[in-house]
């Protein structure tokens, strides 16, 4: 692919070296050198290879106003049609700036502003909007409440100025945040550390520092740390780069709280240079748009931007190739020359044929990856939209019942009428706006979004339903159901709306979930599907393949609600699938439909007769048992339990604990899974089995009823008379006659 790539880049620079178009040579002069420009500039080359007639000089001031003015002069000396400029510092670099302008040279004013309006056009990020997000996301991480510092960048620059002033304006807002101390820094790391060492206040008791980009807030946490080593003091910066020493990489490392990512777009700058000279429309002022890098998102966005640079690195070695390749050609003649092009042109369509059948296969396998982990990503988005809305219809529902509301008076009712409407249509939108997400591309969470998602995972109140529910009695010899969710308020609103009808016991994930599964053996379980330790799918498969629990039905209760994770969840051996929100109405028909269905057992020996106990060997000892065996399709569990139960039908002194050993089960076990499936205990299906032996040996033998009571397990006649009176409404006799 590498070679294909090579091949196509080299015929678009031939094609477009046999047209002549006006050269053009843009001056690029930055104020600093730093990791954030160095990705710059190699964005802007990146963005000149595909402008044949760009050619870029590049001059670094290393801060200093004075180096920076000398260099403006120099470029517009050499005669450069296009300046694009970052200005150190507004007041002492606009005159340069200015003079280029006044001669006529378009000026490009990137990422930091400058005094005047003798600009052409300016790109950059909303450097107050970073500062006051910023001041929003501290205030937010410490509740309101807290002692923070503000690290600034170099003195007179328009984002320090900027990002101070929306982060003084956010802070504001909240009376409990401190601004302990606003230092003055100038961009590096070292003037950070420096500041932050040399403050002669308390820095013990500082929750939360703010460096105006990622390398400051580096140098502050230096600082503190050499003072207090068990300093609990989060620190937050700006740049949010890829990269060794990047800011997503520190966040993800948890050696910075937070970033926000101020972004390059080098190769947006070389086109809106390039649209100016060609005399294009633009838009005069651009602001660039940026998000805000926490511990949650940085692993994504940092294998992302690594991907980028990745590509960005190997088009630059394709550019020095194709640049080294077209001097080669350029010495030759001009029939030599176009018959090489016409070499390559063949070489172009051989090589996409062999390398479009050498590579499909594993740019499928790229591409299913890819849409895996999309679906992952909203797979979880919906999670976490889904369970706070499930808290939120499911007391409406049950609130919309109560006679408070039902006879509430017309302004409460419209209200709440008001709410649940809402509460439907949002649940509707989201629905929507994920499934159509899913189908067409990745959706883009925005800083408020996420914002919205962290506010709603940790604020959501907790109910009082737990309080509630312990006022309304379980009934006795209820099923006993286990709930199993990671969520501690959707446990809560399950045993709310079940407690009433079934005895509950409540798992926080798969693991404890298969522990009390195997110990009480419920008679169903619901269970969510996303949970840490172990999630709903391999709990599921644990559940039905245990000897044990095999038999307990299982409903998934997830807001995985796409057919593909539906079709997971079967094949896990889930009994039923229930998407978040859902109707409790819903869940308890399901409930109870499903443990209707579980009662195979109850006339297992009515359905065809047993084995002939009466029978004898040579000896005239009793015959092995002739042990029944369903079809194949019967539950392996009917069919053991058939096996031992007929082979103890004459041993009177037959106990559970006896039946569990033969069973493989305990004898609470074996108890709880017979009444389970049967609704009887295994004493009940002991005699049961006995009173059927007993009714085909009444019709089929001469044997005495005394001598059939004895046969199939009863120690006294009149008891077997009374039993079988019981179960077929006859006294033995009367049966016979």
């Amino acid at each position: 692919m590498r070679n294909y790539l090579f091949i196509i880049l080299c015929v678009a620079m031939m094609a477009s070296c046999s047209t002549s178009h006006k050269k053009y040579h843009i001056g690029v002069s930055q104020c600093s050198e730093d990791i954030w420009r160095d990705k710059q500039n190699s964005e802007l080359r990146m963005g000149a290879y595909f402008y044949d007639n760009v050619d870029l000089s590049f001059a670094t001031a290393y801060d200093s106003d004075e180096r920076q003015v000398q260099q403006i002069d120099s470029l517009v000396a050499k005669g450069i049609d296009l300046l694009i400029v970052a200005p150190n510092q507004m007041a002492t670099v606009t005159p340069a700036i200015d003079r280029a302008y006044d001669k006529g040279i378009p000026v490009i004013v990137f990422e930091r502003k400058t005094n005047s309006q003798k600009f052409t056009a300016y790109i950059g990020a909303d450097n107050y909007e970073m500062g006051r997000l910023m001041g929003e996301y501290i205030a937010s991480r410490l509740g309101g409440k807290g002692r923070v510092m503000e690290v600034m960048g170099l003195k007179g620059s328009s984002p320090a100025i900027e990002r101070h002033k929306g982060f003084s304006d956010a802070i504001t807002l909240y009376p409990g945040i401190t601004l302990v101390a606003t230092l003055q820094g100038d961009w590096t790391e070292q003037s950070a550390y420096n500041v932050v060492k040399q403050y002669d206040g308390d820095l013990s008791d500082i929750q939360f520092i703010f460096g105006q980009n990622d390398r400051m807030a580096m140098g502050a946490r230096k600082a503190i740390l050499e003072q207090h080593a068990n300093a609990r003091t989060l620190f937050c910066g700006i740049d949010g780069l890829p990269g060794e020493n990047g800011g997503i990489r520190l966040v993800r490392d948890s050696l910075l709280d937070a970033s926000y990512i101020y972004p390059t777009h080098g190769d947006q700058l070389i086109k809106l240079a390039v649209d100016i000279l060609d005399g294009a429309s633009y838009q005069k002022e651009t602001n660039l748009m940026s998000a805000l890098v926490t511990h949650e998102n940085a692993n994504v966005l940092l294998m992302q931007n690594e991907e980028v640079m990745r590509q960005a690195h190997y088009l630059d070695q394709l550019n020095d190739k194709a640049s080294a390749y077209l001097r080669q050609l350029s010495y030759q003649r001009v029939i030599s020359f176009l018959a090489l092009g016409f070499v390559i042109l063949l070489l172009v369509l051989a090589a996409t044929v062999f390398l479009y059948n050498r590579q499909r296969q594993r740019l499928s396998k790229e591409r299913l990856k890819m849409e895996r982990a999309r679906l992952d990503f909203f797979t979880q988005v919906s999670h976490e939209l889904r369970t706070p809305l499930t808290l939120i219809e499911g007391p409406l529902a049950e609130l919309a019942e109560t006679p408070d509301i039902k006879y509430a008076e017309a302004n409460t009712s419209r209200l709440f009428d008001i709410v649940r409407r809402n509460t439907r249509q949002l649940t509707h939108l989201i629905n929507q706006m994920l499934d159509a997400q899913v189908g067409k591309q990745p959706l883009e969470v925005s800083r408020e979004q996420a914002d919205a998602l962290t506010v709603g995972e940790t604020a959501t109140p907790k109910t009082d339903i737990a309080a509630a529910a312990n006022l309304v009695p379980t009934p006795e010899d209820a099923p006993t159901l286990l709930i199993v969710d990671d969520n501690a308020d959707i446990r809560t609103y399950l045993h709310a709306i079940l407690q009433s009808r079934y005895e509950v016991v409540l798992a926080s994930d798969g693991q404890q979930g298969l522990e009390l599964a195997r110990r009480v053996v419920p008679d169903l379980i619901v269970s969510d599907v996303m949970m840490p330790v172990m999630n709903g799918l391999e709990f599921c498969q644990r559940v039905k393949e245990d000897y044990v629990t095999s038999h307990i039905p299982v409903i998934l209760l997830t807001a995985r609600a796409l057919s593909q994770h539906q079709v997971e969840g079967y094949k896990s051996g889930a009994d039923a699938y229930i998407t978040k929100p859902f109707s409790p109405e819903l869940l308890l028909v399901r409930i109870d439909n499903l443990l209707a269905s579980r009662h195979l057992l109850k006339n297992l020996w009515e359905r065809e007769p047993l084995r002939d106990v009466t029978s004898t060997t040579a000896d005239d000892q009793p015959a092995a048992p002739e042990v029944h065996v369903e079809n194949e399709k019967e539950n392996p569990f009917i069919t053991r339990f058939k096996s031992v139960v007929e082979s103890h039908l004459a041993d009177s002194d037959i106990s559970v604990e006896i039946l569990g050993q033969e069973m493989g089960l305990s004898r609470v076990q074996l108890y709880r899974k017979v009444k389970a499936l049967t609704g009887c205990s295994p004493v009940d299906m002991m005699r049961k089995a006995r009173l059927a032996e007993a009714r085909r040996l009444l019709n089929d033998t001469d044997l005495t009823v005394s001598e059939i009571a004895y046969r199939v397990g009863f120690t006294s006649p009149s008891y077997f008379s009374k039993c079988y009176k019981d179960e077929y409404g006859k006294v033995p006799g009367e049966a016979r006659k």
